[in-house]
């Protein structure tokens, strides 16, 4: 054997041992406890707009699961209005996760998609100080959500996001929901059967990423 290819053939294995490695650092997150608190923090969606009170997702969550899931929701916030409430929540309770979809509205009211972006990241980099676990759920891109048919998609941001600030991203849950009209109680807000789907949509992806 020459040298090169003995170069080559340590080369190959420091780099499979690099992967395995970065497989083992991207394993799932430890299952929450039993009595898990999480706190859910959001906006219309996230309250459960268009569904009567005990029917919003964060509830459903809850049934499901046996966690306790404390929904800050509020009609009408932004990425904004949720990073300035951060960090009075945080202070305010102990969470074993954070749970955020907020968004929404900055992208109706034309707010500069950077600006978005770097407010939804400091939401998550606050959230990690207080717990490591943190999930980001994606909300359909703008032009998407005023569209009457046809299937919606996540703004990009939101992986983008999640990927440089190391959070878990739920995915194509609201655009899942929100693509169906039955699902909806106006355009933009699920109805009450649309936010069970939502909860079960995020438990499976919970589940999936080891949290349960």
């Amino acid at each position: 054997m020459n040298r090169r290819h003995l170069l080559q053939l340590l080369a190959g294995g420091i780099a499979a041992s690099t992967l395995a490695a970065c497989g083992r650092r991207k394993a799932s997150e430890p299952a929450l406890k039993a009595d898990a608190k999480l706190l859910a923090l959001g906006d219309s969606l996230t309250f459960g707009y268009g569904a009567p009170p005990g029917e919003d997702w964060p509830a459903k969550l809850a049934a499901l699961t046996g966690w306790q899931v404390v929904n800050e929701g509020i009609n009408g916030d932004t990425s904004a209005g949720a990073l300035k409430r951060l960090d009075a929540l945080l202070a305010a309770d102990s969470y074993d996760a954070v749970l955020v979809g907020i968004g929404g509205n900055d992208m109706l009211r034309g707010v500069p998609l950077q600006t978005t972006r770097d407010n939804i990241a400091a939401i998550v980099r606050q959230a990690r100080t207080h717990t490591p676990r943190v999930a980001l759920i994606a909300t359909p891109a703008p032009e998407l959500l005023r569209a009457t048919i046809g299937a919606l998609s996540d703004a990009p941001l939101y992986e983008e996001v999640a990927t440089a600030e190391q959070a878990l991203l739920i995915p194509a849950v609201y655009a899942s929901v929100l693509s169906d009209p039955a699902l909806r109680s106006d355009r933009i807000h699920a109805n009450a059967q649309g936010y069970e789907k939502v909860a079960q949509q995020i438990a499976a992806q919970l589940q999936k990423a080891g949290w349960r």
